[in-house]
């Protein structure tokens, strides 16, 4: 037994900030944004808009679309780093509001590798037989953790999200394989330093802005063109597979170069890249579900076709998933 992905969906929200609009905050240049991430703009949330309401959102729109009601959930995963509190979990937040009241679930946090994370969690639950239907979401609200005068790390980041239902098949559809790192050393290099039991907010870390994020982005920048190109030549080589047998590669869309490394090293074509973040930015855990939804609402994936998905996220954590696409019978 396997587990297939049978639904997805995204949300995003209304407000656009362009990087015109940028140019007006800080100092900074369409051209020097483009050049350097390939990001013309991204979405932000409005005021009292959070990640459990971005989810909820999701989980809705799931529902609809797979024309499941909220009891026949068992289990809710949400990947995130921006969860609405410190002590309860977005996914009990989304539960509530979605009225799935037989589901159980917990949140994820392995920063921008975070869905591909939640999604070897929930496919291998599946694949326990224990449960039939599982809710794998990756959202998340950057804009509450980024300092808007810091021109290193605001024209990189969005909000928003997207989410899949897995349930289970017999047939050759599914989750195939999946390899995940961590490497704790790198907490250091891009991290939000205060606001957990190390650094408690107080007046010095409010002060000092230790609750935003702080990248070094030329050291994350380098482990993450190595390590997000060579996770997806492992998982392809461990599948005896090569990059013209990939019908879509759809990378954590974090940086233009980042992900042309990626695709340069398994030998793919440009059109079998999914490249949106100059629409979106880096939604962090929210990069793949949104791609992967627009994949399936474009038409870009069919019944047999192989599914790569890869990422790279702060901690550091980095990984890679292979999927044959299909519903389950």
């Amino acid at each position: 037994m396997k587990a297939t992905i049978t639904t997805t969906a995204q949300y995003l929200p209304e407000r656009s900030l362009s990087n015109q609009e940028l140019e007006k905050m800080v100092d900074t240049t369409n051209e020097w944004i483009l050049s350097r991430t390939g990001i013309e703009n991204r979405y932000l949330v409005k005021e009292g808009e959070a990640t459990s309401d971005m989810g909820t959102q999701i989980a809705k729109k799931l529902l609809e679309k797979s024309g499941k009601s909220p009891e026949e959930i068992d289990l809710i995963l949400v990947a995130t780093s921006t969860p609405d509190f410190p002590v309860v979990s977005t996914a009990a937040l989304i539960q509530h509001k979605i009225g799935a009241i037989n589901a159980w679930g917990y949140d994820i946090v392995a920063a921008c590798t975070g869905f591909v994370y939640a999604m070897e969690t929930g496919s291998k639950l599946v694949e326990s037989g224990r449960y039939k239907c599982v809710i794998v979401i990756g959202s998340d609200t950057m804009s509450s953790i980024i300092d808007y005068t810091d021109r290193n790390t605001c024209v990189i980041f969005g909000d928003g999200g997207g989410g899949v239902i897995l349930e289970p098949t017999e047939n050759e559809n599914g989750v195939l394989d999946a390899i995940l790192h961590t490497d704790g050393s790198g907490h250091k290099y891009l991290t939000v330093p205060a606001g957990g039991s190390l650094n408690p907010a107080s007046q010095k870390t409010i002060d000092n802005k230790m609750h935003y994020v702080y990248q070094d982005g030329k050291t994350v920048f380098k482990f993450a063109v190595k390590n997000m190109a060579d996770v997806s030549k492992q998982i392809l080589d461990k599948n005896k597979l090569i990059g013209s047998d990939i019908k879509l590669f759809i990378p954590h869309q974090a940086n233009k170069r980042i992900i042309d490394a990626a695709a340069k090293r398994c030998g793919l074509k440009d059109e079998q890249v999914l490249v949106n973040i100059n629409k979106y930015g880096n939604t962090t855990a929210g990069t793949i579900p949104i791609a992967l939804n627009e994949a399936v609402e474009s038409g870009r994936l069919i019944e047999g076709d192989l599914l790569l998905l890869a990422a790279f996220g702060g901690g550091f954590t980095w990984g890679s998933m292979l999927i044959r696409w299909g519903n389950a019978k």
